[in-house]
Formats: C-alpha cells, sequence, structure tokens
C-alpha cells in the first residue's frame, strides 16, 4: 500500500467513524458494507500499519454504538457481531509480539461490542446476540500482561453488576458466575506487586491507584458470586500453593480478601477462622507487603470479629505490636479504628489500654488521618460506658490534645508548618473528632458528662480564635470544634453562649470568615427554642449582617463569597 494510499484510507475511516457518531448514515445500505469489510480486512492483517489500525477501530468502536439500538439496524448489528468474533486471533499475535498499542485496539472493540450487546446477554443469555462467548472475549483481554489493557474492560463489568443487582435473579447470577470468578482470579495476578519490591505497598502511583480501583470493582460484583465463595477461592490459592507460595502471590490474593472482607456474613465459622489464626500468627521474618495487607485485612474483618469476641484480644494485641513498626503504624491505626467502631461494646474493658495509646500517639509514625480515626474510634467507645467514667475518660482524652495546642500559643512567633505537630488545625481537628464521636445516652434531668470538659476546653478554644483571628484555614477549624462540643452537650453548653457569642461578633467585624455564620447557625439550632436566649441571637445575626451585606455588595461580590450567601441564608 503505497503512503498515498495509507492516508487516503485514514481520512476515509475517520470520516466514516464521525458519520457514525452522528448518526448520520442509513446503516441498512449495502454499499456501507464494502468500507466495513475495508475495515475488517485492515484489523484481521497483523502487520497493518500503527495508524490505520487505530483509525480502522476508531470507526469500528462508533459503528458498535450505534448498533446497541439493534431493532434500528438490523442489517449492521449481525455484520459487526460477526465481524469482530473474527478478530480474535490477530488480538493473540499482537500479545505475542508485545504489541500493546494495538492490543489496546482490539481490547476497545472488545469491550465496546459486549456494551452494546450487554442487554441481550442479560436479558437471553448465549441466544443470538446475547451470546456469551463476547465475555470471553473480554477475559482474555484481562489476562494480558499490561493492567492497563484490562483496565478498559472495567466499565462493562460495572454495568453487569448493576444489571443483575436489579433484577436480583439467583438463577441469573448463577450463569455468570463462572465469568465474574475467572475476571477476579485475573485480576488478582494483576494485583501482584514486582516479586523484587521492598517495603510495603506504595501509595499514589499509577500501580496503586490500579489496585484501588480493582478493590473498588470487586467489591461491586462480588454479590454475583458470593463473598464467602470469593474470599474462599483465593483462600483455597493460597493453600493449594502450599510451601511453594511466594510473597507476591500471597500478598495479592490478601489484597483481594480484604475487598470483599466487610461483605462476609459474620457466622462464617469455617474459612474466616482460618484466615485470621493464619494472620495472627504471622512470622516476623514475612515480607513487610504481606504483613501490612494482613494487617488491612483484619481491619476490614472487624464486623466478623464483633461476632466472634474469642479473637479481639489476641487482634489487638498484633495491631499494637504493628503500631510500633513505622511501616506498619498507619495501617495498624487504621485497622484499630474500624475495630473499636464495629467492636465498641466489648471495647470498654480495653479503653485505658486505648488511652495509653493514645498519650503516646505521637511516639508512633502514623498519618494525621489515621490519629484522628483512632480517636474517633475510642471516642464511640467512651460513649457506651457507665455515665460515671465519661467525663474522667474525655478529660483524658483530650487533655492529650489540649497540652501541645497550648504550647503554640505560648509561642511568641508562629513558625506553622500545615499538617505537623507546629500547625494549630491538627489538634484542632483531634478534639473535634473526639466531641464528634463521644455519643452518650442522656436522659431528661440527668448532667451530660461531657458538660465539665466542654467548659474546660472553651477558654484554649477562645485563646486560639484569638490569636489565630485572621487565618482562615485555622479559624475554620477552630468554629469546627466548638460545633461538635455545643452540639455534643446540647443546650448544656449555655455557659459557653455569652462569650462565644461576644467573640465571634468581635472577630467578624475585623474578618469576615464565613464559618462564624455557620456557626451562629448551629447556636439557634440548639438555642432558637429558649426564650430567653432569642433576644441574643437576634442581637448576634444583626451584628452579623452589617459587615456580610457590605462584603455581598463589593465588587461580584455574590460570585466572589459562596460561602458567606450560603451559611448568612442559613443563619
Amino acid at each position: 500500500m503505497s503512503q498515498n494510499d495509507s492516508k487516503l484510507l485514514k481520512k476515509v475511516f475517520r470520516c466514516l467513524g464521525s458519520w457514525f457518531t452522528l448518526k448520520g448514515l442509513q446503516t441498512g445500505d449495502q454499499s456501507l458494507q464494502i468500507l466495513l469489510n475495508c475495515i475488517f480486512q485492515v484489523l484481521v492483517n497483523p502487520d497493518s500499519p500503527n495508524s490505520i489500525h487505530d483509525a480502522a477501530s476508531d470507526a469500528l468502536c462508533s459503528a458498535l454504538v450505534v448498533v446497541e439500538d439493534t431493532c434500528n439496524h438490523q442489517v449492521l448489528a449481525p455484520v459487526l457481531f460477526q465481524g469482530v468474533y473474527t478478530l480474535v486471533d490477530t488480538y493473540n499475535i499482537s500479545v505475542a509480539r508485545e504489541d500493546t498499542d494495538k492490543s489496546v485496539s482490539y481490547c476497545r472493540v472488545f469491550t465496546e461490542l459486549a456494551e452494546s450487546f450487554l442487554d441481550e446477554m442479560v436479558t437471553s443469555p448465549n441466544v443470538g446476540f446475547g451470546n456469551l462467548q463476547t465475555l470471553d472475549l473480554l477475559l482474555i483481554c484481562v489476562g494480558h500482561h499490561d493492567f492497563e489493557v484490562a483496565e478498559i474492560t472495567f466499565n462493562l463489568w460495572y454495568r453487569l453488576s448493576e444489571m443483575l443487582y436489579k433484577r436480583n435473579d439467583d438463577s441469573l447470577n448463577n450463569i455468570f458466575e463462572p465469568y465474574i470468578q475467572r475476571l477476579i482470579v485475573a485480576l488478582c495476578r494483576h494485583c501482584q506487586l514486582d516479586p523484587d519490591h521492598e517495603g510495603v505497598p506504595e501509595e499514589g502511583d499509577d500501580f496503586s491507584e490500579f489496585r484501588r480501583r480493582v478493590s473498588d470493582l470487586i467489591k461491586d460484583v462480588v454479590f454475583i458470586i458470593g463473598s464467602s465463595k470469593c474470599f474462599q477461592q483465593m483462600f483455597e490459592n493460597l493453600c493449594c500453593q502450599g510451601n511453594l507460595a511466594t510473597w507476591d502471590t500471597t500478598e495479592a490474593s490478601l489484597f483481594i480478601m480484604g475487598a470483599v472482607a466487610k461483605s462476609i456474613i459474620p457466622e462464617e465459622n469455617r474459612i474466616v477462622p482460618q484466615t485470621v489464626e493464619a494472620i495472627l500468627n504471622l512470622p516476623e521474618t514475612s515480607h513487610l507487603a504481606v504483613r501490612y495487607t494482613s494487617t488491612y485485612l483484619l481491619g476490614e474483618l472487624c464486623d466478623w470479629i464483633e461476632k466472634h469476641p474469642q479473637y479481639l484480644d489476641p487482634t489487638l494485641n498484633f495491631l499494637l505490636s504493628c503500631l510500633q513498626k513505622k511501616p506498619l503504624s498507619t495501617v495498624a491505626a487504621t485497622a484499630l479504628q474500624n475495630i473499636c467502631s464495629t467492636c465498641k461494646k466489648q471495647m470498654g474493658a480495653h479503653f485505658n489500654g486505648l488511652l495509653q495509646i493514645i498519650q503516646a500517639l505521637d511516639t508512633f509514625s502514623i498519618s494525621n488521618e489515621a490519629a484522628v480515626g483512632l480517636l474517633r474510634g475510642t471516642a464511640l467507645i467512651l460513649g457506651q460506658m457507665p455515665l460515671d467514667k465519661i467525663t474522667n475518660g474525655l478529660m483524658e482524652l483530650c487533655k492529650t490534645q489540649m497540652l501541645p495546642l497550648s504550647s503554640l500559643l505560648k509561642e511568641e512567633k508562629s513558625n506553622i508548618k500545615e499538617g505537623t505537630k507546629s500547625d494549630p488545625a491538627v489538634w484542632l481537628d483531634r478534639i473535634a473528632a473526639i466531641f464528634r464521636h463521644t455519643t452518650p445516652t442522656i436522659t431528661n434531668g440527668q448532667t451530660h458528662p461531657c458538660q465539665p470538659v466542654v467548659e474546660k476546653v472553651w477558654p484554649l478554644l477562645s485563646e486560639t480564635c484569638n490569636k489565630y483571628q485572621s487565618d482562615v484555614r485555622i479559624i475554620e477549624r477552630c468554629c469546627r470544634c466548638i460545633r461538635f462540643a455545643v452540639r455534643c452537650v446540647g443546650k448544656q453548653s449555655a455557659s459557653l453562649l455569652e462569650p462565644l457569642v461576644t467573640q465571634m461578633v468581635q472577630i467578624y467585624q475585623i474578618h469576615q470568615h464565613s464559618c462564624f455564620l455557620y456557626l451562629g447557625s448551629v447556636l439557634v439550632d440548639e438555642y432558637g427554642s429558649e426564650p430567653g436566649c432569642v433576644q441574643g441571637l437576634l442581637d448576634m445575626l444583626q451584628a452579623f449582617c452589617g459587615p456580610a451585606f457590605r462584603l455581598l455588595e463589593s465588587s461580584d461580590g455574590l460570585r466572589n463569597y459562596p460561602d458567606t450567601v450560603d451559611d448568612l441564608f442559613r443563619l
């Protein structure tokens, strides 16, 4: 083929693809068959130039989108359906030659075929256009050595999952079960880390993002085969390999098990106990990535552990050990948070131990997010304890966060590095998490056990507002903290109302932070029904309105200050 012929053919294919996209063709026209034959001739030829191959693939994908409405394209649909099936051998040649660009093009075509005839596959499996060999084509692509090829098919599996879920038909699920099983096994292979990888699985790169998307997909489709069956399938894969199992295959199987762990029925008592026992007895010599993913899996099994309390103490001991190892500390803290949140009733006896961990929190190398999560879990446990123990427990929890914040307030020069211990927002977020999740049950007439702690914390929060009043980020975190403190004790925070409103109004005259307006609306929610508070709240609104209206009346004020608009309207 001459260079001019190649250029012309490429233009023809692109033009044809555009007409398909615009739905401007009479697809029953026999003359169209000539152009389609030309497309398939290019695609079945493994030596076609890449540029022409791409143009032919694009045009074919556009045509396949059109025939999703098979009733109106009864001539074109069978031509495309049968034609695409002829491309399997050429796809295999592209894989053998490691021509990934062509493999990607074929995968796009196979996926578009499946998308177009998905309704037929679900409504009449293995009949006509519902031939499930189409899914075999996709699974061939999922088996490609490059995970980016496999990922092209993901949307089809999501759509299939959605359709089967809506139908809620076990007999239909059984038909598709073998395909989902093969999908999960193939994805498990793709999730294997490099055999020479050292340390824990990395975050933030393309491969970690792919693993995250695999986890999301498996969570979506696993109901078709059942979570327990999937979990068992991965466990048996490990058992079959025995001593021959490499660390990377073990870690990948554990990763897939972690994706479905929360969906397993808590009554499962055959495979999960063996898995938990194996994790709890992992030797110290195990690869760090295996220990990391095993720790994550334990946290995901929190619902199961709640129903099997005999595993609670050994699990806590295991997580505490991991917490003290720098590479495992963050994942251990997250797992511990899951256990605390789910097993909060059984965890009351362990509160003092958790408190010791909280007091030593900053000696562990855990992220701020994990630290906040651990405080959240501990606060949930505290809320379930007897009322006479909550005040002291809450005070101890808050004190650990108040001391470093107090030290920052005493510094004459603030050298704030966001997200570090020199950042007041770090400590404010932690205090906010404590108040937000400490929710004891109080009957009418009882003094709220958190009230003395809120009153103790308030002067520190007030001082923080004063010192950092020009820093909107810190002020927003401070208002959030005050909001959860007020919500925690409700109307029993009345002693704070006057000094809080006075300070908010004073700062708002200088710095129009919209979070003060939002906090004002929270106070109205809590105290608006109290006759003695109504006038004070109206005065607060009046004081806010002047500066707020001046802000909004400025040039493009409504566009530049949308938060002020929202929060003022809410107030």
